[in-house]
């Protein structure tokens, strides 16, 4: 330690200098003194017996002169020192590196051993087992072997480290030993045709078998991409429980009362409604009786368990053609549903709802959208919408709905457009009824669903008169 000449006499050598403030018992606070000439000072602070020694040793034999020597000979006493400790640091560097490198190899011989190594790996134990290479040129090695085998140019990327000539070698010799060529000037090319048909040292990962009969708790949500069916073909699987959610704002959301949306809808009395009942399994009922509180992980388990249940899907669907079926449960009413779906028909449409009830509930109303009774016809395909704030609009084929704004009395105005941009006038549908280019909606709620109808009934309209009707 270098001190000024002016420094005071009282001062500290730095052979023995305060260090920490330690807290003895009764509250007093003494110096805890560092003394570098002293093995157990060395010990406690992480060196070995040998290190503290050794250093111990140095300190005692280079001591720091007082602060009155000339400022000249306690810096040669300074280097004195540090050139004595020069071996020492060396060996401790050594030891360290060797550690370092022991750590590295034994990590790769127990991936060796447990079957999990790879190819690169692989080669750094060979440069070490052929070549006698220590892990930095071990792992250049494989670096020059890998991009051989890959089929990749030769290119070596110097780190910035020492011994940047001895890695170079090791790298060349790997990738000589992989196969490359520097000479060939095809090389590359060579090489690359061949690594496309090699395979590695790893057993080739399994690809899991295709399903021919996906999950029910796989099937999407609904969307308007597909066409409309008719309400005698569509099949709906509801629950016997109402459940309420509670946001993370603390904010209550009114239980998902299928049943209310469904019957809101005309002609819905022909599609087939199952309920999970939790005493009596799989039911046919239009006023299935709600309650609040879910089944059971273990009743499910014991409905699971029976295969008569699968016997009574089967029986209420069997003489039923659905072509469109969604799965309005969630929990271990979905586990149910899962453990007897060989029971549910393979049809075109196959979705489920999923998420929030917020979100249920919208998807619910998408796919009632889907559904008519038949008698007219019904334009299919995904409607685009527009954004709300600069005005609603929908667009499915030639026609766009737009939310004109307020009605001229009261309610809301929409207007169907065909291409032109003009009202789509002379429009009727199957059974001859004229179509009003303009709607007159009195809750502004309704709007984008009354558009989406009218969109989907001017898609499956026939123009059959002329603008004067």
């Amino acid at each position: 330690m270098l001190m000024l000449q002016s420094q005071p006499a009282e001062i500290l050598s730095a052979g023995a200098f305060p260090a920490v403030l330690a807290k003895r018992a009764g509250g007093a606070v003494e110096l805890d003194h560092f003394d570098s000439t002293d093995m157990r000072c060395w010990l406690t602070r992480g060196r070995s017996v040998e290190q503290a020694t050794e250093l111990a040793r140095i300190w005692r034999s280079y001591p720091d002169l007082p602060p009155t020597a000339p400022l000249v000979d306690r810096m040669a006493r300074g280097r004195e020192r540090i050139a004595a400790m020069k071996s020492l640091n060396d060996a401790i560097a050594a030891k360290t590196e060797a550690e370092r490198q022991n750590r590295n190899f034994a990590f790769m011989a127990s991936r060796a051993q447990e079957g999990t190594i790879t190819d690169s790996e692989i080669a750094i134990l060979r440069g070490r087992d052929l070549h006698g290479y220590d892990w930095d040129l071990a792992v250049a090695f494989a670096s020059g072997w890998t991009a051989a085998e890959a089929g990749w140019e030769h290119r070596f990327c110097a780190d910035g480290t020492r011994r940047q000539e001895a890695k170079r070698a090791a790298y060349d010799r790997g990738f000589a030993d992989g196969g490359g060529d520097q000479g060939d000037l095809f090389d590359a090319a060579r090489r690359s045709n061949l690594a496309a048909m090699r395979k590695d040292n790893q057993r080739p990962i399994e690809a899991p078998a295709l399903v021919a009969r996906p999950a029910p708790s796989s099937w999407p949500k609904p969307n308007d991409h597909a066409r409309p069916t008719r309400w005698a073909r569509r099949l709906l699987i509801v629950a016997d429980a109402t459940i309420e959610e509670v946001t993370p704002g603390l904010m209550r959301v009114s239980g998902l009362r299928l049943i209310d949306e469904v019957r809101a809808r005309h002609g819905t009395e022909a599609m087939t409604i199952v309920t999970i009942d939790r005493h009596a399994g799989f039911v046919v009922t239009d006023c299935p009786v709600e309650t609040p509180v879910p089944i059971s992980a273990t009743r499910a388990d014991e409905i699971i368990a029976d295969p008569s249940h699968g016997d009574a899907l089967r029986a209420i669907l069997s003489g039923h053609e659905i072509d469109d079926i969604l799965i309005a449960v969630q929990g271990d009413y979905l586990r149910i549903v899962d453990a007897f779906a060989s029971a549910l028909p393979l049809c075109a449409n196959m979705e489920r709802s999923r998420n929030s009830l917020l979100q249920q509930r919208a998807q619910l109303r998408c796919w009632l959208d889907r559904g008519y009774d038949g008698t007219d016809n019904l334009g299919a395909g995904h409607i685009r919408w527009g954004k709300a704030i600069k005005g609603l609009t929908g667009k499915l084929g030639e026609f766009t709905a737009r939310h004109v704004g307020p009605a001229p009395k009261r309610g809301h105005l929409i207007r169907i457009e065909a291409d032109d941009g003009k009202p789509a006038e002379g429009y009727a549908t199957s059974t001859g009824d004229r179509l009003a280019p303009e709607i007159i909606v009195s809750n502004k709620t309704n709007i984008r669903r009354e558009m989406a109808a009218a969109l989907r009934a001017f898609g499956g309209a026939t123009r059959l008169m002329d603008a004067c009707g």
